[in-house]
C-alpha cells in the first residue's frame, strides 16, 4: 500500500514556504478515526495505569514529579518553598530542593490533588501526548514532497510511528521515568513559535512566557522572536512571564523575594555542575578543568563568542522560510550555553531527528549516504545511553581519559558537528556553482 503526495522532483529545491498547519483540522480528522485514537492513547494509558498500581503498591515512581507536586502542596499550605533543601510533602525517596521559580509551583497545582505516583503517571501520559503534538507540528511545517511514499509516511501514521519509536531515545524515556516536564515545555514552545506566532495569533508568545515561568531556560526563545521580527509575540512572552512573577509577589511574596534575590544564584541546589549528565559547555569545562573556579565564567565567554554565529545561522534559515531549522538552532544554542542542561533536557532531539529523516528522500543515489550518515549518527547518539555507561558520579568524571571526555560530551557535540556539516555543504555548493562544467555535481549538491 502506498500514499501519494505532491512532491518536487528529487534533486530540486522544495518550496521554502510550507503550507500552514491547521491543528484544528488535524484534531478533527483524528476524532473520526477511533483506531488512531486508540493507538495514540495506548502508551499514555499504560503510564497512568502504572501510576495507579504504583500508588496501590507504594512503588517509587517519579522523583522530579514528586518534587513538582510537593512544591504545589507547599504553596497551597502557605509554607516556604526555598528555606530548606527539601519540602515536607516529599516522600523519603525524593528528598530534593525545589529549584524552580515560584510561578512553577502555582502551575503545578493540578498535581497536588493526585497521589504522588498517580501524578507521575498523569504527567508522563501528558508528556507522551505533548511529544506526539511536537512531531505532528514538525511534520506539518516541513515541505511536502512527491512520489509514491509508504503509507506510514502520511502525517497521521508518521506521527504514530515516531511517537512509539522515540520512546527509545534516552532524553525521552529519562524525562518520562523521572517525571520531568521537558516534553510539555517543548510542545508549548513549538506550538507557539511554529503555529500561533506564524499566523499572527493574539496568543502568540503567551506559551513561551508560560514555559519560561516554569523553567527560566525557555527565555532564550524571546530573542528568537525578536530577531525573526515578531516583536508583538516577544512582548507578549515577556509580559506573560512578568505577569506570572508579579502574581506570585502577591500570592507568596516571601517565596518570590527569596527566589529572585538568593535561590536563583544557588547552583548547589540544582546539583553537581560537573556530573556527566550536565551536557552544557559549563558542565564540560568544569569536568575538563577539575572544577577550576574560572570554568563557569569561561563557559559563558565561549557562549558569548558563539552567539553571533548562532544568530546568523538562525536568521539564514528564517529568511529561507525554514522556520523549524531556525527554531532548532535557538533551542540547541540554549542547551549549550545554559549553566545546566541535563541529558533529559535534550528532548529537542525529537524534532531534529524528524527533520533529518524527512530529508533523506531528497538525495540522489550518489549522495544519499551523506544524509543517512548524519541522521544515523544523531539517532545513535541519543539512543546509545553512553552517558549512563561511562563511569560517573562521586567525581569520577574528573578523572576520565581523553576518549571518555569525548564520549561523555556526545550530546553537546551534536550541534557543533551538525553546524560543521552544514558549513561544509554550503562551501561545496558554492564551489560547485563556480565550476560551469560540473552541472551534475552542482545539482546533486543542491
Amino acid at each position: 500500500m502506498s500514499h501519494t503526495l505532491p512532491r518536487t522532483p528529487p534533486g530540486e529545491p522544495s518550496s521554502p514556504v510550507p503550507p500552514r498547519l491547521s491543528l484544528r483540522e488535524s484534531f478533527g480528522r483524528l476524532s473520526v478515526r477511533p483506531r488512531s485514537i486508540a493507538l495514540l492513547a495506548a502508551a499514555p494509558a499504560v503510564f497512568v495505569l502504572a501510576g495507579v498500581l504504583g500508588w496501590a503498591f507504594d512503588w517509587h515512581l517519579g522523583v522530579d514529579s514528586a518534587v513538582y507536586r510537593a512544591g504545589a502542596v507547599t504553596l497551597l499550605s502557605g509554607d516556604p518553598l526555598y528555606e530548606g533543601t527539601t519540602l515536607w510533602p516529599e516522600p523519603f525517596w525524593a528528598l530534593l530542593p525545589f529549584t524552580y521559580p515560584p510561578a512553577a509551583a502555582l502551575l503545578f497545582v493540578p498535581l497536588a490533588v493526585l497521589p504522588v505516583q498517580v501524578a507521575w503517571g498523569v504527567l508522563a501520559a501528558v508528556s507522551i501526548l505533548a511529544m506526539a503534538l511536537v512531531i505532528r507540528v514538525t511534520i506539518g511545517v516541513l515541505p511536502i514532497r512527491s512520489g509514491e511514499l509508504p503509507r506510514w509516511t502520511t502525517p497521521a501514521r508518521a506521527t504514530l510511528v515516531f511517537s512509539v519509536v522515540f520512546l527509545a531515545l534516552e532524553p525521552v524515556w529519562r524525562t518520562l521515568f523521572l517525571g520531568q516536564i521537558n516534553l510539555v515545555l517543548m510542545a508549548l514552545i513549538v506550538v507557539d513559535v511554529l503555529v500561533l506566532s506564524v499566523r499572527g495569533s493574539r496568543w502568540g508568545g503567551v506559551l513561551v512566557g508560560v514555559a519560561s515561568a516554569v523553567k527560566l531556560t525557555p527565555l532564550i526563545f524571546v530573542p528568537h522572536l525578536v530577531f525573526t521580527g515578531r516583536w508583538r509575540e516577544a512582548v507578549r512572552a515577556v509580559g506573560t512571564f512578568a505577569g506570572l512573577q508579579a502574581l506570585m509577589f502577591l500570592l507568596a511574596p516571601g517565596d518570590a523575594v527569596r527566589f529572585w534575590t538568593h535561590t536563583i544564584s544557588e547552583q548547589g541546589r540544582i546539583g553537581p555542575m560537573h556530573w556527566a549528565g550536565n551536557q552544557s559547555l559549563n558542565g564540560l569545562l568544569n569536568r575538563v578543568t577539575d572544577l577550576a573556579p574560572w570554568a563557569t565564567l569561561a563557559a559563558y565567554g565561549i557562549g558569548a563568542l558563539l552567539a553571533p554565529a548562532a544568530i546568523w545561522l538562525m536568521l539564514r534559515f528564517h529568511r529561507r522560510g525554514q522556520a523549524l531549522p531556525a527554531l532548532l538552532v535557538t533551542a540547541f544554542y540554549g542547551l549549550l550555553v545554559s549553566p545546566v542542561s541535563w541529558s533529559h533536557h535534550w528532548v529537542w532531539c525529537v524534532p531534529l531527528i524528524v527533520l533529518l529523516v524527512s530529508r533523506l528522500p531528497e538525495t540522489t543515489p550518489a549522495t544519499a549516504w551523506r544524509r543517512w550518515l548524519s541522521a544515523g549518527a544523531v539517532i545513535v547518539v541519543f539512543v546509545s545511553c553512553v552517558l549512563l555507561v561511562l563511569p560517573n558520579g562521586r567525581n569520577l568524571e574528573l578523572h576520565w581519559e581523553f576518549w571518555q571526555f569525548v564520549a561523555g560530551s556526545a550530546y553537546l557535540l551534536v550541534p557543533p558537528a551538525l553546524a560543521v556539516v552544514l558549513a561544509g555543504r554550503w562551501l561545496w555548493r558554492r564551489r560547485a556553482r563556480t565550476e560551469p562544467g560540473d552541472d551534475v555535481d552542482a545539482a546533486a549538491a543542491h
